[in-house]
């Protein structure tokens, strides 16, 4: 009997210590994340989220940003040699105003002593129009180079833009135009 009344006071005083013990972690509203008893649930969930987020970013948003830089750096290259085929034009037209000008200064020499007039008035107009047709040239090729790379700026610019964009999209935030387009150039500009 003795033995079953301490038994009944142990069960006691069991209970009354886990209804403190309730009515204390109940009082103490601690932050749930720092509940040592669910630690390996938050780090499971914090490796399968961050295991899907890799996963998402390796297989969807990387190759789409890839192939638009990819696509960009191509269009960008055939400009720019576009543009070195200008400028190739340009210095053979120069060349050849040089070598056409050589030519006519020779004759121009040869023929001096008989008709020194008409010679000076024939060569003048053609470096006249020599010069207008270089000048002409030149001012198109350089037109078409600041042209092209005036469209490779903006489309870098573009290009920079729409990959911000795409890039808090795909991390889940939300991509407003102004910030981006701010970010953006604020980096560009140095």
């Amino acid at each position: 009997m003795a033995s079953e009344t301490q038994d009944m006071a142990h069960a006691a005083a069991d209970a009354a210590h886990g209804a403190a013990g309730a009515a204390h972690s109940a009082d103490a509203g601690g932050m749930p994340q720092l509940d040592f008893s669910s630690f390996p649930n938050q780090i499971f969930w914090l490796l399968v989220a961050l295991v899907a987020i890799y996963w998402l970013l390796s297989r969807i948003a990387l190759p789409r940003i890839e192939a638009v830089l990819a696509d960009r750096q191509g269009t960008i290259a055939g400009d720019i040699a576009a543009a070195e085929d200008f400028k190739r034009k340009a210095e053979e037209a120069e060349a050849a105003y040089e070598k056409a000008l050589a030519d006519a200064r020779a004759q121009a020499q040869k023929i001096a002593g008989e008709t020194r007039a008409e010679i000076q008035k024939d060569l003048d107009a053609a470096i006249a129009k020599a010069d207008a047709e270089i000048a002409a040239r030149s001012a198109e090729s350089e037109a078409r180079i600041a042209e092209i790379r005036d469209g490779a700026m903006a489309a870098v610019d573009q290009v920079a833009k729409d990959t911000a964009g795409e890039i808090v999209a795909a991390l889940g935030g939300k991509a407003d135009a102004n910030s981006i387009n701010a970010a953006v150039d604020t980096r560009l500009k140095g």
